[in-house]
C-alpha cells in the first residue's frame, strides 16, 4: 500500500477521534442491552445514519493479554466467533497495521457476511491501552461479500486499581453494515454482536 496516507497523522486523528467518544457524558447514552457482567448503551452516530455503540464489562486477566487477543495478530480470528477470515495486508511502525477480514452471516442470514479493510493501531493511553480502527475503501469486494465500514471504533483496556490482574474493557463502535438492511435488524444485531465478543473473549482467556 505504497499509496497510503501518512500513518502517524491517521492515527493521530482516529486515537483524538475515539478519546472524544471515551469523554462523552454518561447522559448522552441509552442502554441498548445489559447481562449480569456486560452492559452495551447506544447514542446516534454523528458519522453516519446508524448508532454509536458503547460497551462495558470486567475481563478476568491482564490488560496486556487481553488487548494482544482483540486487535489484529494471532489470536483474534482463534476465538471471535463472527470472524471468519483475518489477514494482514500491511504493516507499519508504532504498532499499526492495514487488514483484511470478513465476518459470518447473522440473525439466520438476514445479515449476509461482510467484507472489511481496516486500519488499525494500538497505544498506551492512561495506566492502559488503547486499540482503535477504521475501515479503508480499498481493493476490489470479494464475491459473495458485501463490504461494510467501520467509522472510527476502538478499545479502552485498564487494569483495576484494587486488582491488576482484572481489567476494564471499553469499546466504541460504529458499524455501517451497508446493503438492504432493516434498521432493527442492524441494532439487533449489534447489541447482541457486543454481548457476545465478551462472553467469547472471556472464555478464551479462562481457558
Amino acid at each position: 500500500m505504497a499509496d497510503f496516507p501518512d500513518v502517524a497523522s491517521v492515527a493521530t486523528k482516529l486515537k483524538n477521534t475515539v478519546i472524544q467518544y471515551y469523554n462523552i457524558d454518561e447522559s448522552e447514552w441509552r442502554v441498548a442491552k445489559k447481562t449480569k457482567d456486560t452492559t452495551v448503551w447506544r447514542k446516534p452516530s454523528e458519522e453516519f445514519s446508524g448508532y454509536l455503540y458503547k460497551t462495558q464489562g470486567i475481563v478476568e486477566d491482564v490488560t496486556n493479554r487481553i488487548v494482544d487477543h482483540i486487535r489484529p495478530g494471532p489470536y483474534r480470528l482463534h476465538w471471535d466467533s463472527l470472524m471468519t477470515t483475518m489477514e494482514i495486508i500491511d504493516e507499519f511502525e508504532e504498532n499499526c497495521c492495514v487488514m483484511s477480514y470478513t465476518t459470518a452471516g447473522q440473525l439466520w442470514n438476514i445479515i449476509a457476511p461482510r467484507e472489511f479493510i481496516d486500519f488499525s493501531c494500538t497505544t498506551d493511553y492512561e495506566d492502559g491501552l488503547l486499540s482503535c480502527g477504521i475501515s479503508l475503501d480499498y481493493g476490489e469486494v470479494r464475491p459473495n461479500f458485501v463490504r461494510g465500514f467501520n467509522h472510527p471504533c476502538g478499545w479502552f483496556c485498564f487494569p483495576l486499581k484494587d486488582n491488576p490482574r482484572h481489567s476494564l474493557l471499553m469499546g466504541f463502535i460504529q458499524t455501517d453494515l451497508r446493503g438492504m438492511l432493516p434498521q432493527s435488524a442492524v441494532d439487533t444485531a449489534m447489541a447482541s454482536t457486543l454481548v457476545n465478543f465478551y462472553s467469547d473473549l472471556r472464555k478464551t482467556l479462562k481457558a
